[in-house]
């Protein structure tokens, strides 16, 4: 993949996630309040912060993916498997800019 739109496809990711995370916001403590006593209240305060919990741990992930390929970019590897060196196609990075493996590779790492 060309460098230029390499960087281009990891400036929009980082834009992304950088936004996604200040939109998820500070996660409230699931205290009750005098003004939070309702049960029902509770519990889908508390779903919805379990979720942004979640969320904004995979966003973390995300961006510490995302760094690991900027890295790859520089040392001139972004684009290359990092379990075999095989070149990741264009159609995946396109799609997936955060690809560390090619397709194969990856459904073998997950299953």
């Amino acid at each position: 993949m060309d460098p230029d739109r390499a960087r281009e496809l990891l400036a929009r990711e980082r834009a992304r996630i950088e936004r996604t995370l200040r939109d998820v916001g500070p996660i409230d403590d699931g205290e009750l309040s005098p003004e939070n006593e309702d049960l029902a209240d509770h519990a889908t305060d508390t779903y919805e912060n379990s979720y942004e919990q979640g969320l904004g741990e995979q966003l973390r992930d995300e961006l510490a993916a995302l760094e690991r390929a900027e890295a790859r970019l520089v040392a001139g590897t972004y684009g290359l498997s990092i379990q075999s060196g095989q070149p990741i196609p264009d159609e995946r990075l396109e799609a997936q800019p955060l690809a560390e493996r090619t397709v194969e590779e990856q459904a073998r790492f997950e299953s």
